[in-house]
């Protein structure tokens, strides 16, 4: 399995964000090949968090792209500052 975790800061409307992620981006989500999960996580003090998981790399790479897109769309004034992405395969698991 592979794994995409992509951090905001800066997020204006948590609230507003979780919305349209649950709405419009979820969907979207589950489309890519080998989808396995997606969480939006509001860490506080403006700070939210993906996490997608995909059974393989190809899955977790188109995920970013996807992610970028709706972002550019429909989150701009939201989500003002680029995330951190971080990808990889999992090693380890319970």
């Amino acid at each position: 399995m592979y794994v995409a975790v992509r951090r905001y800061d800066g997020v204006t409307d948590p609230a507003e964000a979780a919305r349209l992620v649950g709405e419009g981006f979820v969907p979207l989500m589950r489309q890519v090949s080998g989808f396995v999960a997606y969480y939006w996580i509001d860490a506080g003090n403006g700070v939210m968090v993906s996490t997608s998981v995909f059974r393989d790399r190809a899955g977790a790479e188109e995920s970013t792209s996807v992610a970028a897109d709706f972002v550019r769309d429909n989150l701009a004034s939201l989500l003002p500052n680029p995330p951190e992405v971080m990808a990889g395969e999992v090693v380890a698991s319970a």
